[in-house]
């Protein structure tokens, strides 16, 4: 397999708002593993051997005459993805207390400094769902607490679970390239102890988290939602994000089947990152 091999596509997108949003939404669903967000485009990245000429023919947005949507593609090598990330990478600060930087950026003296870099996984911090997941971690006592990162991407999330004090740290993802990432930026923040998986909640088995996160997508949290029930512990947290403000009608009603309890949810550009407690 040509795993080195990725196929960017670059998107100029007007009205850039919320269309940018709809159509990252749209080219996850489709396949595509990682994307940058630039001031008027979007670049959005897949593996060559998921691609197809006819790869956009189901997305939906690019059809919709409200917004005029023009995109080219090329292929791109891997070992040319870093040159990519540096030159649109900015680092971000969340809640005033939380950095997420390249090891290329200068420290600030914030609390919680996490170096990351990427290498086509997701999850920088700069998208609307892991920004609010990070506000929600950073609201939660979770010292000594058992974690489950599931969809981990980079692993930004459970580096900083480990930094606010959690010991028993799972991160799961069904991506290959987010696996190795993972792991590389575990190491990078030293910590080490928390553990990386490449699968999916067939891999959770009999285990038993306090603190549970899903920033996956709506389809896969409604299939996956019993299996991360069964792995929370009584008195447990589960933080679900990845989905658009209208779809949380639909997630409440599916928790509340499950016997899980609504608590709050967080609101970022029509993203939404939801708290529930059993």
């Amino acid at each position: 397999m040509s795993n080195n091999i990725y196929i960017e596509y670059r998107f100029t997108v007007e009205p850039k708002e919320p269309a940018s949003d709809i159509l990252i939404a749209e080219l996850g669903e489709a396949g595509f593993e990682s994307f940058v967000e630039e001031e008027d485009e979007v670049l959005a990245y897949i593996q060559k051997t998921d691609w197809s000429l006819d790869i956009l023919n189901e997305i939906q947005i690019l059809k919709n005459k409200n917004f005029e949507i023009k995109y080219g593609y090329k292929e791109i090598q891997q070992e040319n993805w870093n040159a990519t990330w540096e030159q649109n990478f900015q680092p971000i600060i969340v809640d005033h207390v939380c950095m997420i930087r390249a090891p290329f950026h200068e420290p600030i003296g914030v609390e919680y400094d996490i170096i990351i870099e990427p290498k086509m996984s997701f999850g920088t911090g700069h998208h609307e769902t892991t920004h609010m997941m990070l506000q929600h971690i950073l609201q939660l006592n979770i010292k000594d607490k058992t974690v489950l990162d599931m969809g981990s991407g980079t692993g930004v999330l459970a580096i900083l679970t480990a930094m606010r004090g959690a010991t028993d740290i799972d991160a799961i993802d069904i991506d290959n390239w987010c696996f190795l990432n993972a792991q590389e930026n575990i190491i990078r923040n030293k910590m080490e102890f928390i553990s990386v998986y490449e699968g999916d909640v067939a891999l959770l088995n009999d285990k038993k988290y306090d603190l549970i996160i899903a920033n996956i997508n709506r389809n896969i949290l409604l299939q996956d939602l019993p299996a991360y029930v069964r792995s929370l512990n009584k008195n447990g947290i589960l933080l679900l994000s990845g989905f658009y403000t209208e779809d949380l009608d639909i997630i409440n009603q599916k928790c509340i089947e499950l016997e899980l309890k609504f608590e709050k949810n967080l609101e970022r550009n029509n993203w939404v990152a939801a708290k529930y407690v059993n």
